[in-house]
């Protein structure tokens, strides 16, 4: 994979945008509030879990990138944040998670009912957050967002024991559950800085790109990192019989007891068979075609942002599309 040679580490974007990321960090202690005690507690739990912060950090990036100079991105990028930790809150849930970025998950310590309802006041509060925004594209584009999300989690559910999900399908999912937000917190940047409608469009392109890579890295890693790096249990995904794609091209490309096997791991769940199903992925070489898929979509992301004109903030945005592909967790 050839990164560009014009890029910017992690820290180096972080530090770019620290006094703006500040002001957001503020803002979300300062609306999590609630005098619902366990409400309290479960958020800041949840938001205080040691998340990289990238969908709000795409918005503050983005934002300043297109030349806007206000201060309506704060709210916005906290905005996101909260609808993203919402989802968290759910899709653990539904998944039944134990852990997640190496802690117990929150329904894990308080049980479902607290996190699903605690996932709804986040939802909620984010919605009376758009309205101090005062702009309607504004709450479009969030609304939509938050919406597509939502279907993405019942296709996901819908795929989940299917052995013959194909690659486009799983595809649907990972834009609507993912990709669909990485759009929004990119899009709002461009609607907030005025930019006309090619360059948005390319910016919220962006976002669909880095996005899909993004989770498409996730899937890989679901497969290839260790449970330290990763922060959750490994093969966690085979557990729930979710069919993402490493899965779904090793059954593609094999054959008899071996395809089998597979189509059983899918339908059934469980890691039982997790040694012997690894062996058929790695002869299958189906996580170097993830990973090529989820290359080329950086390359897609970075072509996009042509049309932004230089700065340091349009090097971070290439800097963290190719971070996306590149990481361990």
């Amino acid at each position: 994979m050839t990164q560009a040679t014009n890029t910017m580490d992690f820290k180096a974007i972080q530090a770019l945008i620290s006094t703006d990321m500040q002001d957001v960090n503020s803002l979300i202690q300062r609306r999590l509030y609630s005098e619902i005690v366990l409400v309290n507690q479960l958020s800041h739990y949840i938001i205080a879990s040691g998340g990289k912060r990238l969908r709000p950090m795409l918005s503050l990036l983005a934002a300043r990138a297109c030349g806007y100079e206000g201060d309506k991105h704060i709210n916005v990028a906290a905005i996101v944040e909260f609808i993203h930790t919402a989802t968290l809150l759910h899709d653990d849930v539904v998944d039944e998670s134990d852990m997640r970025r190496g802690k117990e998950t929150a329904n894990n310590v308080w049980g479902n009912q607290a996190a699903v309802l605690v996932g709804d006041f986040l939802y909620s509060r984010s919605f009376e957050m758009m309205v101090d925004v005062g702009e309607m594209r504004v709450m479009e584009i969030l609304a939509q967002a938050t919406n597509v999300i939502a279907e993405g989690e019942v296709l996901q559910l819908l795929n989940c024991n299917d052995p013959d999900t194909t690659e486009a399908r799983y595809l649907d999912v990972i834009y609507s559950k993912t990709a669909k937000l990485f759009e929004a917190a990119c899009q709002l940047g461009a609607v907030l800085a005025g930019l006309p409608e090619e360059e948005e469009k390319a910016v919220t392109q962006y976002g669909i790109h880095l996005g899909t890579a993004f989770q498409l890295v996730d899937d890989i890693l679901d497969y290839s990192a260790s449970a330290d790096d990763m922060g959750k249990n490994v093969g966690d995904d085979l557990a729930e019989g979710k069919p993402t794609l490493p899965l779904i091209i090793a059954l593609e490309r094999s054959t008899g007891d071996d395809a089998q096997l597979i189509r059983t791991a899918i339908e059934e769940g469980g890691l039982e068979n997790i040694d012997a199903i690894m062996k058929i992925i790695e002869k299958t070489k189906s996580l170097s075609y993830a990973t090529e898929i989820a290359t080329k979509e950086v390359k897609k992301a970075n072509a996009c942002l042509e049309c932004l004109p230089d700065s340091s903030y349009k090097v971070a945005l290439g800097s963290l599309a190719w971070f996306s592909i590149s990481r361990t967790h």
